[in-house]
């Protein structure tokens, strides 16, 4: 008995098929590699294939229970295969063919003609045009944004609703009740919204709710807010009493009533004019909060805070928009911000003529949301979707879109 016998692997009887239909039983040691099984599969079909080598290189076995390819190199025990496997025997699909190099040149020339042209060649092709000197800037303030556009009509729109309130005989009970509004709106009042956001982000309801006090409603920096005190013991305390708001109010209410008292013209005028500076009080209550992130991403870039502030609050709070107002003009400037709209625009005067919005000047609630809008314009959505305030906003909103496409 030969040695090679007495040490050979285990032999398998392994069923092959082609896919021109033949079928036959082939015997084959575990050691055996699958390119010598191919070979011997090849041999069997196909007679004189062999003598071109490529042959072998042009065809696959595939195990037909798992669709696997088996690999040349491995053997038949390595490839796992056992008695009474089937294999497929399959020659190999054809590379496609490589394009010709016309058909290369073709392509290319159909890109080049489909490529936008380079700012030489616009150059060339626009030489002969008459030259214009387009004044960009006036351009681009034609394009009027509401966002820029409804600071200045809420500017103009306060200044009515405060002649307004100051000429009603009952001026006085409507500061009290804007006042006590103010100071709900402080205390008591939570955008529904806003808070659903915040607990379904995982936050405690009565954290939340003291986030969005301590930051005007804002979600983003509630949000920041409850991050950066996560950890604080005292985060969970209830805020402190309002007294300086309940100070205010005393201070402004005592002048106001006392304004109802005089009878004369020259008291009345006094009573107005003490009326205005409440309301001046009333928007002092509210300040702007720029957003945090914005300022630390913009001071980085080496702006003074100052700068920065004014920046995000010239646009917004939009660092993008801010960034851009840094390194451009700086229009409009922060000064800009209080003037109002020309009362004597068609703008102006179609929103003054509509009934929504004549109703709404008289309920102190509106002269609240306005200035709200003007000092933190994160709040607006809020305001939007308001019972009181929102009908008159989108009636702003329509009257200013319906004019800015004539």
């Amino acid at each position: 008995v030969q040695e090679e016998k007495i040490f050979a692997g285990k032999v398998l009887r392994v069923h092959v098929c082609t896919m021109e239909g033949a079928e036959w039983l082939e015997e084959v040691p575990e050691d055996t590699t699958v390119e010598k099984l191919k070979e011997r599969c090849l041999k069997h079909c196909v007679p004189g294939s062999l003598e071109d080598p490529k042959t072998v290189t042009h065809h696959k076995l595939i195990h037909a229970t798992s669709e696997k390819v088996l690999t040349d190199t491995k053997t038949v025990l390595e490839e796992n295969i056992q008695d009474r496997d089937v294999l497929l025997l399959i020659k190999k699909r054809a590379p496609p063919p490589l394009p010709k190099m016309a058909d290369v040149s073709a392509e290319e020339k159909r890109k080049q003609e489909q490529k936008a042209p380079d700012k030489d060649a616009i150059l060339k092709a626009t030489a002969n045009l008459p030259s214009r000197s387009a004044d960009r800037t006036v351009a681009h303030h034609s394009m009027r944004d509401f966002q820029t556009e409804l600071r200045k009509i809420l500017v103009s729109l306060i200044e009515v609703a405060q002649k307004l309130l100051a000429l009603n005989p009952d001026a006085v009970e409507l500061f009290k009740k804007a006042n006590a509004m103010l100071d709900e709106d402080e205390e008591d009042r939570v955008d529904e919204i806003a808070l659903r956001q915040l607990t379904e982000m995982g936050f405690p309801e009565s954290r939340a709710v003291k986030a969005l006090r301590l930051n005007h409603m804002s979600v983003t920096q509630a949000m920041e807010w409850l991050i950066e005190h996560a950890d604080d013991p005292s985060v969970d305390a209830p805020l402190p009493g309002q007294t300086p708001a309940e100070a205010a109010a005393e201070a402004a209410a005592s002048p106001a009533e006392a304004a109802a008292g005089p009878s004369s013209e020259e008291g009345g005028e006094e009573a107005k004019d003490e009326l205005t500076e409440i309301f001046k009080k009333i928007r002092r209550k509210r300040e702007f909060r720029p957003d945090p992130r914005a300022v630390i991403a913009l001071m980085e870039m080496g702006f003074d805070e100052k700068e920065v502030v004014d920046a995000l609050r010239v646009n917004n709070n939009q660092q993008n928009a801010a960034c851009e107002w840094l390194l451009g003009d700086r229009k409009p400037s922060p000064e800009d911000l209080d003037k109002g709209i020309d009362t004597n625009s068609p703008l102006f005067q179609a929103i003054l003529e509509n009934p929504v919005v004549q109703l709404g000047l008289t309920n102190p609630k509106t002269l609240l949301a306005f200035e709200d809008m003007l000092e933190n314009p994160l709040n607006s959505t809020q305001w939007m979707n308001d019972p009181e305030t929102g009908p008159v906003m989108l009636q702003i909103s329509r009257i200013f879109q319906t004019l800015n496409r004539t």
